[in-house]
């Protein structure tokens, strides 16, 4: 009774500290920000809007009126120019124009620019037929082929008997769409046809068709709209997915994150070289206090700039769950970022790596939404299901979100490590800040066992960006370069805090300490490693890449009791010969490692081979 009734006087006693923070962080940095300042980030705010709203209306026409077309208003193909974005109609006299239309020729200037032009023209008028046709209500005259686009896995083959793509037919099309020869240089080029035709029994108005193929270009913007190519529809509408959905939403909500994160970045390394953070180291509250306190105000400008997007872009409370976590992020690296950098000008390099690191995880892996388990990496790509309408499940969201609020969590608690007078206020390079960090957090030698476990998000981004940066090469030339990369990534996490425990003469360098930290390391990576199997939520472990960066760990299904057990003995091997490299220091450190490395790619060649 007497522990529950103290606990609830302590939660608001530190809930009270935090706001008092938190309010005290946010007048005084309101009143370091200039005009000028405050004035830029408005602007940016308003870009980042502007692009997003755009792009949700039916893409950014970047190219609008790009090249003019000669065509009396009157004609067949006046609509089919007007309601292009890159055409500018034009009246046939006008002498700057890069073609003229008539009813029955072309006219193409010698140039590439009106080489270009008439593609473009070409391009018009087949959508513009494409949408006339949407309009009939015999669907099956108007378009008597239907293409069905599936993708499937690199290599995957389609049963014999099978049908991948649906065709319906059953009707007859005239007049709507004729073929012609369009002219090069400056030559006439016949359009035969004429516009108005019908299909089915409706009547229907449309362009005659300028060329006499199909066209596969990208379907940008067009009916494509905002979240990428057509993968159903008539043979010629049908285009690739492109990466604009990500590309836009990469922008829109990743780009004000960076303004707020060096305002954040700033206000923490002002504290250390002013020494205004003694005030509060000497308060009555504790360093996670300070923190939470200081990151509050930042965060909570975060979750307002994503909401507000997430509107105006149409999204519900999906995409806020799933952009609010990168943010967290962005300030969890800044805020470690801060304290171990010496200068603003360290500070900058700092900012400007966190935030191209960050960007290139959550857009390249959206690339393949829809294509792919890759692109549910990247909480954007939660971000693209949700605007199309597509569910969400428990598992894909955890998938996503999960490594990162992690690790993001994992950051703070290193920063708070540090957040004292002895590291706070001196010029300490960086990767000795980083050493005091993880050593800050280790007290005993179960605390060695923790420190591998939580380093389980980091290493689990590491391996899933590896995948998805890898991932369009050929299979036989990824898979040793996943191998490698895991091993790296996996043996730096447990060895880094051993090492750091050992520079900080924390534990005795013997033997027998030697060996105990190291199988305590690699035992806490390998019972962290098990959280990893929420891949097989998503069908990662299906893909070629996902098998060779996870079965190899212990995590596959067709894994043997034997197999199960034996990534325990390998990150046990492992850690211990780099813990003794350790005692010795860091020459005999960085040789142990190499050596850790080889043994663990020879490992996962091993097992990769014998799994086929």
């Amino acid at each position: 009774m007497t522990d529950d009734t103290g606990l609830k006087p302590r939660l608001v006693a530190h809930a009270r500290a935090i706001a008092r923070i938190a309010r005290w962080e946010v007048t005084r940095s309101a009143g370091t920000l200039d005009r000028r300042t405050i004035i830029l980030g408005f602007i940016a705010v308003l870009v980042a809007g502007g692009v997003a709203l755009g792009a949700a209306g039916g893409g950014v026409a970047i190219d609008k009126d790009l090249y003019r077309v000669g065509v009396a208003s009157d004609s067949p193909y006046y609509d089919a120019v007007e309601e292009s974005t890159v055409l500018d109609p034009r009246p046939v006299s006008d002498p700057n124009v890069e073609l003229i239309v008539s009813e029955t020729h072309v006219s193409v200037t010698d140039t590439p620019t009106g080489m270009a032009a008439y593609e473009a023209f070409r391009d018009a008028v087949q959508t513009y037929n494409e949408r006339q046709m949407l309009r009939e209500s015999n669907q099956t005259a108007a378009f008597p082929v239907v293409v069905n686009l599936q993708y499937r896995e690199r290599g995957a083959l389609v049963p014999p008997g099978s049908r991948v793509d649906d065709g319906s037919g059953g009707g007859s099309a005239s007049g709507a769409a004729a073929t012609g020869d369009g002219g090069s240089g400056a030559s006439d080029g016949d359009t035969d046809g004429q516009a108005g035709g019908t299909a089915g029994s409706s009547a229907a108005s449309g362009a005659a068709a300028a060329d006499d193929g199909p066209i596969g270009a990208p379907d940008v913007g067009g009916a494509g709209g905002f979240l990428g190519g057509d993968t159903s529809g008539s043979p010629a509408s049908i285009s690739p997915p492109f990466p604009f959905a990500s590309l836009v939403l990469a922008f829109a909500f990743l780009v004000p994150m960076n303004f707020v994160i060096q305002a954040y970045g700033s206000s923490i390394l002002n504290e250390r070289v002013n020494r205004r953070g003694e005030l509060l180291l000497v308060a009555p509250v504790t360093p996670g206090d300070i923190v939470a306190g200081k990151t509050a105000p930042y965060l909570a400008g975060m979750v307002g700039l994503t909401v507000a997007i997430a509107l105006a872009i149409g999204g519900g409370p999906v995409s806020v769950a799933a952009v609010v976590p990168i943010g967290l992020l962005f300030l969890s690296a800044t805020f470690v970022g801060a304290m171990f950098a010496r200068s603003f000008k360290e500070l900058t390099f700092v900012t400007v790596t966190i935030s191209v690191f960050l960007t290139t995880y959550t857009f390249v892996p959206a690339i393949f939404t829809n294509v792919t388990p890759i692109a549910l990496i990247s909480p954007l790509t939660l971000v693209v299901r949700d605007l199309s309408g597509t569910a969400v499940s428990l598992g894909d969201f955890a998938f996503s979100v999960g490594p990162i609020l992690l690790a993001a969590l994992v950051l703070f608690l290193l920063g708070t490590g540090v957040y004292r007078e002895e590291d706070m206020f001196t010029q300490r390079p960086v990767p000795l800040k980083f050493l005091d960090a993880l050593d800050s957090r280790i007290s005993r030698p179960r605390s060695v066992a923790t420190l591998s476990a939580l380093s389980i998000p980091f290493v689990f981004i590491a391996e899933l960006l590896v995948i998805a940066v890898l991932y369009v090469l050929p299979v036989d030339l990824t898979i040793p370069l996943v191998l490698l990369a895991v091993a790296v990534v996996e043996e730096l996490a447990k060895s880094l805090h051993v090492y750091a425990a050992f520079e900080k003469a924390r534990f005795a360098r013997t033997l027998r300490v030697s060996l105990l930290l190291g199988a305590l390391s690699g035992f806490g990576f390998f019972v962290g490693e098990k959280f990893t199997a929420i891949v097989q939520l998503v069908g990662l472990p299906s893909l070629t890449l996902g098998q060779a960066a996870f079965a190899p760990s212990g995590i596959g299904v067709v894994a043997a009791t034997g197999l199960l057990l034996a990534p325990l003995v390998l990150h046990a091997v492992t850690a211990t010969v780099t813990a003794l490299g350790a005692t010795r220091g860091r020459s005999a450190y960085a040789l142990a490692l190499l050596g850790a490395i080889g043994i663990h790619v020879v490992y996962n060649l091993q097992v990769v081979s014998s799994l086929g």
